[in-house]
């Protein structure tokens, strides 16, 4: 199973796309909001050194941005 957390802000186009494919697939995402959670934003910048959204944790792996083939590698997804 993987773990994965989905680090977004309101109005952010792309981690409402990001959410849409991971729905597609089925995977299960933990979604931290950065705007609401001050130890979200903290998480974020200290720990995994990105200060934009979407930023995608898959199994330890740090993704930042609108990466889909990233994403896809990560998670083994071959179509």
């Amino acid at each position: 199973m993987n773990k994965v957390t989905l680090f977004t802000q309101p109005d952010c186009p792309p981690c409402k796309i990001v959410k849409m494919f991971f729905n597609e697939y089925n995977i299960s995402f933990q979604e931290k909001d950065i705007k609401a959670d001050v130890v979200a934003m903290k998480e974020l910048t200290k720990k995994y050194g990105s200060y934009s959204t979407p930023t995608v944790i898959i199994n330890g792996e740090v993704i930042i941005g609108f990466e889909i083939k990233k994403m896809k590698e990560a998670l083994s997804i071959n179509d």
